[in-house]
């Protein structure tokens, strides 16, 4: 038997339904704007198949806040997503009816038509899509930030002058190269920088002679360290309020602020790391990029830029002047040199010799084995005469490749490996008084004998800062060591004597310079699987003897390596041009980059198979693989193939890549492989 409702039950509910259904007020007809109703929006999607604006109707509420460059949101595909709005037109090709754009976020501008042309062509370029470019190069917004006076330009006052050539002196064509910025041209320079602190401040007169004549300017160093010093070179020529700093250390907020005051004309010139080449700066006249061969200058983010590139791309689209220095020279550089996009601006070799420190190469292995009196400090016999010496006169350098203490061990017997029971992974020491562990496992492995020889005693094959600190203190005992690596990163020393320890890239600067450096373990850069193991070992060598003192001062440096090998030759010459030179003849001989284009396909094998299999490759095009090789996340099988195309083809390879991830992106394939152009790593 069905129950039945009372008689006031249906009452009951009804009068609340009824009250609220009276007070409810039919949403009013929307509108479309009365000029330029429609909109076209790139939407914030990855998939690579959307990768084009897609049109939406302007209503007429939204008419005054829908302005090109601004932030929205739209519907797309049943979802609320976020956008740019490119432009305003009058109608669409679209023939269907259009939906409404359905809010704008924030008024701010925040796309620029440079910026956005940019990314464009930076997605071109390395086979990408616009959304990913587009995250790099516009920082989230801060609503609170935005509403900030303070953030708007500041009243108009008179620029720099133009500036003296200063450190350009130094240069043959370094006044000339400042005239042609002065005077609004375009000159494109490679930089072999003199040893020495002074490129910060010949970087601050480049900028003021652009802000000088009207201009922005974009500098591009690869820490923040460099920040710091390009920040107070800056601030000195310019004077205060001129130029931003842009780094990650300001948090979301302050460096929000400060990239909007780049955008509103606050300031002209900006300084930061690898996300600051995308700074809207008004009036580009110059971009620069310090030390073009540090990794860091390649984003870990896809579509994976590369700063020079970058730079590159915009210093040509805005008709802007670029240099790209350092105290070497890239084969990358050398190339734009080679081809005639950039003229090579150095120092006559006379003037090289004198600023550049006395380079010696010593013994390293067969050397250590025959001088007893070196092995406590891992010195052969003139690198440890010349630490002793310098060490009396001030702060001396010891570059040192590996961080840690000992990262790797073997059998003491047999020299064996020394591996994890557990899991096979290598053993390694933390501190003199620690238990050996596994590096992958993190198991300890105190009671470890050899599987080889079944001897229980290790040796180290592996020696990092730490304990390169420890055994010098032990060999030095009179003088203080100081270490500088990832876990604290000294800024500067003084000039008492001391010795300092450092990695690659952690190195500070002493107060006149040190007195000499003592570059360590030549052996495990130079003997790295790396296509770029000598240029870089050369980058690293040069930066940190750059910061000794002259040979007329008597600075110093002591490199372990093989005096016979090319790249050490280079670094005693004080020649990295000539070596880059050099290296890009073998290159192009080889096939290898940058005398040529390649791209890398990585990720499962069938995925991999299947897009390489589905390319429209340009003539001359070579498919090197597919092989298998290590997975970094430890999920499976990963294979990678390679791509290989003259230069003048690489616009036809990343067009055929982004056509075939658009393909299998349409198909709503989720196993996307990884494609990567000028991939880091090719050996």
């Amino acid at each position: 038997m069905t129950a039945q409702p009372r008689p006031d039950e249906g009452a009951l509910f009804d009068v609340p339904r009824a009250k609220a259904a009276a007070g409810r007020k039919t949403p009013p007809k929307r509108r479309p704007a009365a000029e330029l109703p429609v909109a076209r929006i790139v939407v914030d999607t990855p998939l690579p198949h959307l990768d084009r604006p897609f049109d939406y109707r302007v209503p007429d509420t939204l008419d005054a806040a829908a302005v090109p460059g601004c932030r929205v949101r739209v519907r797309f595909n049943g979802q609320l997503l976020d956008g740019f709005l490119l432009e305003r037109a009058e109608e669409s090709d679209f023939q269907g009816q259009l939906a409404y754009l359905h809010q704008v976020v924030s008024s701010e501008p925040v796309l620029t038509p440079e910026i956005h042309g940019l990314a464009r062509a930076v997605a071109d370029r390395y086979a990408g899509t616009l959304n990913d470019v587009l995250r790099l190069a516009v920082p989230p917004r801060h609503a609170r930030v935005e509403k900030e006076t303070g953030a708007e330009p500041g009243p108009d006052e008179p620029g720099p002058h133009a500036p003296d050539p200063g450190p350009w002196s130094d240069y043959p064509a370094g006044p000339a190269f400042l005239t042609a910025l002065g005077g609004g041209g375009a000159p494109r320079a490679v930089w072999s920088a003199l040893p020495g602190a002074d490129w910060c401040d010949a970087v601050a007169v480049a900028v003021t002679a652009a802000v000088a004549a009207g201009r922005g300017a974009v500098v591009v160093v690869p820490d923040g360290r460099d920040v710091t010093a390009v920040d107070a070179a800056l601030a000195e020529r310019l004077g205060p309020g001129r130029h931003v700093a842009l780094t990650a250390e300001l948090g979301p907020a302050e460096r929000y602020r400060r990239w909007l005051s780049v955008l509103r004309g606050g300031v002209r010139a900006v300084v930061g790391t690898r996300a600051a080449m995308f700074a809207p700066v008004r009036d580009l006249g110059l971009v620069v990029l310090w030390d073009d061969g540090d990794d860091v200058h390649c984003d870990p983010h896809a579509p994976y830029p590369h700063a020079r590139t970058v730079l590159s791309l915009r210093a040509h689209r805005a008709g802007a002047a670029a240099l790209i220095g350092g105290f070497t020279r890239t084969t990358d550089s050398a190339q734009l040199v080679e081809s005639g996009w950039a003229h090579p601006l150095t120092a006559d070799r006379e003037l090289v010799r004198r600023r550049a420190p006395r380079v010696r190469a010593a013994g390293d292995d067969a050397e250590l084995a025959r001088d007893e009196a070196a092995r406590s400090a891992r010195l052969p016999s003139l690198a440890l005469r010349v630490a002793r010496e310098a060490a009396q006169e001030g702060p001396v350098l010891i570059q040192v490749p590996r961080r840690g203490y000992l990262n790797a061990l073997a059998c003491a017997r047999c020299r064996a490996p020394a591996r994890c029971p557990g899991c096979q992974g290598p053993l390694a020491l933390r501190s003199a008084h620690a238990m050996p562990y596994c590096r992958w496992c993190g198991r300890i492995a105190g009671e470890w004998r050899c599987a080889d020889c079944e001897h229980g005693r290790m040796r180290a094959t592996v020696v990092g800062a730490r304990r390169t600190a420890e055994e010098l203190g032990r060999a030095f005992p009179s003088v203080p060591v100081r270490t500088s690596g990832r876990e604290e990163i000294l800024t500067e020393v003084g000039d008492r004597p001391a010795l300092v320890v450092a990695t690659p890239g952690a190195e500070p600067a002493a107060a006149g310079g040190y007195a000499a450096a003592v570059l360590l373990d030549g052996w495990a850069l130079l003997g790295r699987a790396d296509l770029r193991a000598a240029e870089e070992a050369l980058r690293r060598w040069c930066n940190a003897s750059a910061l000794v003192r002259p040979a007329t001062e008597g600075g110093q440096v002591v490199v372990l390596a093989d005096a016979s090998l090319p790249v050490v030759q280079a670094l005693i010459r004080w020649d990295p041009a000539g070596f880059a030179e050099r290296e890009l003849a073998e290159r192009r001989e080889l096939g290898f980059p940058p005398a040529v284009t390649m791209a890398s396909v990585t990720g499962e094998p069938a995925r991999v198979r299947e897009l390489v299999d589905g390319l429209a490759l340009p003539e001359g095009a070579e498919l090197l693989g597919p092989v298998p090789v290590a997975d970094p996340k430890g999920t499976g099988q990963v294979e990678r193939a390679l791509l290989r195309v003259p230069r003048n083809a690489t616009r036809h390879l990343t067009s055929a890549l982004q056509a075939a991830a658009a393909a299998r992106s349409a198909r709503k394939d989720d196993h996307q492989a990884q494609i990567r152009m000028d991939p880091l790593q090719v050996l």
